[in-house]
């Protein structure tokens, strides 16, 4: 059976920017929940101070993680207009053609990328 794979991207929040940044992932929300259906979680969680944001992403398989990659640099753009970047996080299996995609990012960012990709157990359970 496949082992999860999970990404987490982190971002710098400007002052005063929770009600847009909020109302930017409820659009992101309603796209990725009808576009990506392999995208198993797709959660966004703020620090106590509004000033910094992650985005926590989670897929059954390689499969998932890749579907929900197509069209990544359009959406990241346009969040890129509000959030910067802090840095990325991989853990699990990840094809290598999307670990180069993530590596070129984050130097372009200037920020670091953690690859966690030796899964040693784990299960990511569906709700049916």
């Amino acid at each position: 059976m496949a082992q999860p794979i999970v990404f987490i991207s982190r971002f710098n929040v400007p002052v005063g920017s929770r009600g847009v940044v909020e109302s930017m992932f409820g659009q992101a929300v309603d796209h990725i929940e009808s576009a990506k259906p392999r995208t198993t979680l797709f959660g966004a969680y703020l620090d106590e101070t509004g000033a910094q944001l992650r985005i926590v992403h989670a897929f059954p398989d390689e499969a998932g993680i890749s579907a929900h990659f197509e069209g990544s640099d359009e959406r990241s753009r346009s969040a890129y207009e509000l959030i910067t970047p802090a840095g990325f996080e991989l853990y699990g299996s990840v094809p290598r053609a999307l670990i180069e995609q993530m590596r070129r990012e984050a130097a372009d960012a200037g920020v670091g990328l953690d690859l966690l990709l030796d899964p040693i157990g784990g299960f990511l359970r569906s709700q049916t």
